[in-house]
Parts: structure tokens; C-alpha cells; sequence
């Protein structure tokens, strides 16, 4: 029997497999107990883009703690914000496995109000 962590590393390799047949860039999401990470990847997969956490310090000063949906938020909007700078619009959402659901669905909404197109 696979254990949680293994279920969602399986979907997640699903995932990437599907993204990486399409050659699109992608914006992948990781989430712990204590903070969400964000990172916009290149189509090889090869190279970071952009990237955007609740490690930073602005993010802190501004969003509290980092395990909060509007911490969360405010990841989202940094991140679309950094891509957009390095010209990328349109990307491929990876939630790792994660559900879309609290955090990541914050974050996902966020991105596409401040311009990322997923």
C-alpha cells in the first residue's frame, strides 16, 4: 500500500509527464506545513525562471505567517509579477500532487488575477 506521500508524488509525476510532452512552461507549486513555494520553469525544464516564496522577507513583513491562504495570495501575485517581467504570459500549472484546494487554489487564482494566463 503506498503511503500519502507517494500517492501524491504518483499524480504529480503524471502531471509533469503531461507538461513536458506539451513543451510548455510551467509554473510549479510545493507546499509544506510552514510555507508554499512557487517557481516558473522553462520548457526543457531545465532552467528557474522566476520564483517566489513566504521564506522572503517582504513576503513576511507583508502576509504574517507563511501557512495562511493570504500569504499564499500574495506568493501568487509576486510570482505573476516575475514572469511576467521575464516575458512569459501563458504557462502550465503543476501542483505537485497536491488537491487544488486552500493554499494552492489561492495562490493559482491570485497568479491569474495579477496576468499569468493558466
Amino acid at each position: 500500500m503506498l503511503t500519502k506521500k507517494e500517492t501524491r508524488l504518483r499524480r504529480a509525476r503524471q502531471t509533469r509527464a503531461k507538461i513536458s510532452e506539451l513543451k510548455a512552461v510551467r509554473l510549479s507549486v510545493y507546499r509544506s506545513n510552514l510555507h508554499i513555494y512557487a517557481q516558473v520553469i522553462d520548457a526543457t525544464g531545465s532552467h528557474v525562471l522566476a520564483s517566489a516564496s513566504t521564506v522572503e522577507g517582504e513576503v513576511r513583513a507583508a502576509g504574517g505567517r507563511g501557512s495562511t491562504v493570504d500569504a499564499a495570495k500574495l506568493v501568487g501575485q509576486r510570482i505573476a509579477e516575475r514572469a511576467k517581467a521575464k516575458g512569459v504570459t501563458k504557462v502550465a500549472f503543476d501542483r505537485s500532487g497536491f488537491s487544488y484546494h486552500g493554499r494552492v487554489k489561492a495562490l493559482a487564482d491570485a497568479a491569474r488575477e495579477a496576468g499569468l494566463q493558466f
